[in-house]
């Protein structure tokens, strides 16, 4: 009998706070570094923008990484940004999420890029994430993929001077071209 030697949640549990980011997908491990400085100033940016709506527009809440998003015993990762709409609560514990948030924002680096548009978009749409946005700060763009049916469709790709929107915030918008400067 064959043995299973795919990475666990509770594997995931007890690796170590370094500093990097680790991340379970289909039980492999995958690691990442610690993030460069405009990928940083583009989370914090989105976070503070996300955060200071909803504040206005109490739809649900939003978290920055790190904060566990437990799929399933095998599938657990970490994303850059997610938001949790009021309907869907239930999904979220003390501990961590236990399920799929409704929107996940990855922004990709040199080290990322590629998982975010294979890999993560492929867990993201078949756990039932309903809202997928890619940014990219080093072009800059965004792509927006959106549920239909049972998988994640490119919607939208913006570019520097378009507005970041979305059906699951309504009213929130922000350009794109706010969160990439780049600063000193």
């Amino acid at each position: 009998m064959p043995v299973d030697i795919r990475l666990t949640y509770d594997d995931f549990c007890l690796l170590p706070n370094d500093g990097k980011r680790y991340e379970i997908i289909d039980g492999e491990l995958f690691v990442t570094p610690s993030l460069m400085s405009l990928h940083q100033r583009v989370v914090t940016q989105l976070t503070y923008r996300l955060c200071d709506f909803l504040e206005q527009h109490p739809l649900g809440e939003a978290f920055v990484s790190p904060f566990d998003v437990v799929f399933s015993r095998y599938d657990v990762v970490e994303p850059d940004i997610l938001f949790i709409s009021k309907a869907r609560s239930s999904v979220l514990t003390p501990k961590n999420v236990q399920g799929a948030p409704d929107l996940v924002i990855e922004v990709t680096s040199e080290s990322t890029a590629g998982v975010d548009r294979t890999t993560k978009l492929k867990l993201y749409a078949r756990y039932g994430v309903e809202e997928y946005w890619i940014i990219d700060p080093w072009k800059p763009s965004a792509e927006i993929y959106r549920r239909a049916q049972s998988s994640l469709e490119l919607s939208a790709v913006i570019e520097s001077d378009g507005l970041l929107t979305s059906p699951l915030l309504p009213g929130f918008n922000l350009a794109l071209g706010l969160l990439v400067k780049q600063q000193g």
